[in-house]
């Protein structure tokens, strides 16, 4: 009880994180579509996914490595705070220098180059909060990362509106970021200092020793994020600031099922890493209770795309958003495949198959760019969208087949009926929603009533009935 405790706990934790970091995204994106415009969007987009490349570059690998291995060897932390923190400044600095050159040859508008410039600064202060969010991650403190983050996001919200309503540019929305990542990196370290005695030491063969273990996560980690953001840099290239703009906000509708999903497998991952010693057995459990969670939110936020895909780019961008309607429809059956390849790269991660997370990834970024490329020439804004669901499809296929062959088969029945029962509900409420056409606001309303209504008659029910369950309760 007490390890579920610390799970849902920790997951809360991250969810707070991820969920107050998508929903001030989500403002601030919905923000600048409306007071600035599509091609400022789109300047915008831009410049964030060349950052958030190059900063997953940098960081992803070394805080996916570190936090793995501080959760086994918890004794090694200091020496993973400090000379992790030098190693993790140095990469840093590097990517922001590749990020500088490569963005000053390719054929993008000096205003365009110039927010990439500026918001690439972020890349020093977001990868070395990486190092303490690991310790704090391994440790299973993950509370202390909501509240190093969540008031400066919010914070940082206000502050980019007032930006917009001053009339100042995506440079000084650039700028802003960065000031909030180096507060938050000064903050972390206040509480990492409350948590760990540091050693002011730099340990140079251990540097080395952790460049060396770290090769296959930087190569994964490169490579998921070149994938995931695959679509705009070719749209950067063969359409314009305009389209990526309407692509960017039909993206960034999917970010609070992306951040709670990858909170989750977060919140998860200390605890499948211990269990590799405990057998397969306990394993299957957690992943399968993972999958499971994950397709009981992914399922129905998927139909209830497909019924209110228009409306819902009108309602929260303008009209003009309307003509991606098609395209947010293939993005949203994509959802079907989101748990099950979250979860079981973290599965692959924990029990050392990291190589396998890279093959994947190879695979998948370079079929995706090649029919990418044909289909975003061909069909633009609808080329990439197909391009999202055929990369999802391929990553799905290959995460099958090597768990099942290398760990252990899943259990699909089991974990699907749940989700299935909730979905082939939520249809029939939307379907009936559709006929009656309400207002959007009380749709929206009506149907997610409906949902939280079924998750939790379920919830009673895998309890074992509302005593049972209200027992539980009480006794908790």
């Amino acid at each position: 009880m007490g390890k579920n405790r610390k799970l849902i706990s920790n997951s809360l934790s991250m969810v707070v994180n991820r969920l107050a970091q998508s929903i001030t995204t989500f403002v601030l994106t919905a923000s600048i579509a409306r007071i600035l415009g599509a091609e400022a969007l789109g300047q915008y987009l831009l410049a964030f996914t060349y950052y958030f490349i190059f900063v997953s570059i940098a960081s992803q690998g070394l805080k996916t490595l570190f936090t793995r291995e501080i959760a086994r060897y918890p004794e090694k932390t200091p020496l993973y705070l400090i000379s992790g923190t030098w190693l993790q400044l140095i990469f840093s600095l590097l990517s922001y220098v590749v990020l500088v050159i490569l963005v000053f040859l390719l054929p993008y508008t000096s205003e365009t180059s110039t927010a990439c410039y500026i918001m690439g600064l972020t890349i020093i202060p977001f990868s070395l909060s990486n190092i303490t969010e690991a310790i704090f991650q391994a440790k299973e403190k993950m509370h202390l990362i909501a509240i190093a983050t969540v008031p400066v996001y919010v914070i940082r919200l206000f502050l980019m509106l007032w930006a917009m309503q001053m009339n100042y540019g995506i440079d000084y929305i650039a700028g802003i970021l960065v000031f909030s990542e180096s507060l938050i990196l000064v903050i972390e370290w206040i509480l990492i200092n409350k948590l760990v005695k540091a050693k002011w030491k730099i340990d140079k063969d251990f540097i080395y020793s952790i460049i060396k273990n770290a090769r296959t996560f930087f190569a994964i980690e490169a490579l998921a994020v070149v994938n995931g953001r695959i679509q705009i840099l070719i749209l950067s290239l063969s359409g314009s600031e305009f389209i990526i703009g309407i692509y960017g906000g039909i993206t960034q509708l999917f970010q609070p099922f992306f951040i709670i999903a990858n909170s989750i497998c977060i919140a998860m991952f200390p605890g499948l890493s211990k269990a590799v010693t405990k057998g397969r057995e306990s394993q299957r459990k957690i992943i399968s209770n993972c999958i499971e969670m994950l397709l009981i939110i992914a399922l129905p936020l998927s139909i209830g795309m497909l019924f209110l895909s228009k409306n819902l780019l009108t309602f929260v961008y303008n009209p003009s958003f309307a003509q991606g309607s098609l395209a947010l429809s293939v993005i949203a059956v994509s959802l079907i495949f989101i748990p099950f390849n979250q979860s079981l790269s973290f599965l692959l991660v924990a029990n050392g198959f990291e190589i396998v997370n890279l093959r994947q990834v190879a695979v998948n970024t370079t079929l995706g760019s090649l029919a990418g490329v044909i289909l975003v020439s061909q069909y633009n804004l609808l080329g990439a969208a197909i391009m999202a669901f055929l990369m999802s499809f391929i990553a799905f296929s290959q995460y099958i087949y090597f768990t099942s062959t290398l760990i252990f088969p899943l259990n699909y029945w089991q974990i699907m009926r749940s989700p299935l029962l909730i979905s082939i509900l939520m249809s029939m409420v939307f379907f009936i929603l559709k006929k009656i056409e309400l207002d959007f606001l009380l749709t929206i309303a009506i149907a997610t009533f409906c949902y939280i209504l079924f998750v939790s008659l379920l919830m009673i029910h895998t309890l074992g009935g509302i005593h049972v369950a209200w027992q539980k309760i009480v006794k908790k």
